[in-house]
């Protein structure tokens, strides 16, 4: 199961070029779990969006909870139960097969569901933290695997208790969701992407929304107003399609897309008055 040396590329969606000592991609919640024990240390990435590799080397191992396999999903009824590599694309899908509304908003999100669940993923006013039911965790201090109810994980906008207490790993998740018409999910689903597709960029690598929303304002029309679309540090530049974007034009660093973010931050904090916070985690 572990790789040496280990490529991180393909792991996240900036593409920045970047390697680790060593690199586990475990498949079930069994082989999370071993790996876990096996590099306590490690570090974990989910589907690698929404993170920003700030080295070109790691000494440390890495642990890609990623994979997207439907045989890692659960149904009973109205609730769904899936092992955190299961994409929300394929989460989506297999509640489309039961005939089961809420997912739609996460249809075509790149993200893992553990990587969702941490982060507190949403869009168009929808959070996961609505129909998540419970979550079974492993504390990497303790060696203990338990189960934590929703009203345990401290759910805020973007914000759970996961990042507050980085030693909790999620191994597994329970959605519960109401049943609905597939004709009208699925003309949702189809909606959202179009719309999505119609307004970010998708034809660079990027990590999604970089920073949160501030109460009062939008990201994108603060920067629009200082005409920052195509502001740039060597291959990291805020995308022309939606200002609320950096993309990798090519060999972007970790390092050009973080001093980006600073050089936005003075930007907006001069004229606003507001210091926009980073959405995306850097590693």
């Amino acid at each position: 199961m572990s790789i040496r040396p280990f490529d991180l590329t393909s792991y996240n969606s900036y593409r920045l070029r970047a390697s680790a000592a060593v690199g586990l991609v475990p498949e079930s919640s069994d082989e999370l779990l071993e790996a876990l024990r096996q590099y306590p240390e490690a570090i974990l990435l989910g589907s690698g969006h929404n993170i920003i590799l700030s080295r070109n080397e790691y000494e440390s191992a890495f642990i890609c909870v990623t994979k997207e396999r439907a045989g890692q999903i659960r149904v009973a009824n109205d609730t769904i139960t899936a092992y955190a590599g299961v994409g929300m694309k394929d989460l989506s899908l297999v509640a489309l097969e039961h005939r089961l509304s809420g997912l739609e908003v996460f249809y075509d999100i790149p993200s893992s569901l553990g990587g969702a669940t941490v982060m507190n993923a949403g869009a168009s006013g929808e959070q996961l933290a609505s129909l998540i039911v419970n979550v079974i965790a492993y504390d990497r201090e303790t060696g203990l695997v338990r189960e934590y109810s929703v009203d345990e994980l401290e759910y805020g906008y973007r914000t759970s208790i996961f990042q507050r207490c980085p030693q909790l790993v999620v191994i597994e998740a329970s959605i519960r969701l109401v049943p609905g018409n597939p004709v009208f999910i699925r003309t949702k689903m189809e909606n959202i992407k179009r719309q999505r597709w119609e307004k970010q960029p998708r034809d660079l690598p990027n990590a999604g929304s970089v920073f949160r929303r501030p109460p009062g304002y939008y990201v994108g029309a603060m920067m629009d107003e200082l005409s920052l679309r195509g502001l740039r540090v060597g291959g990291a530049e805020v995308s022309r399609k939606h200002s609320g974007f950096i993309v990798n034009t090519g060999g972007a660093t970790g390092a050009d897309i973080l001093e980006l973010i600073e050089l936005i931050v003075e930007k907006v904090h001069n004229h606003f008055g507001v210091r926009l916070v980073r959405e995306q985690i850097v590693v």
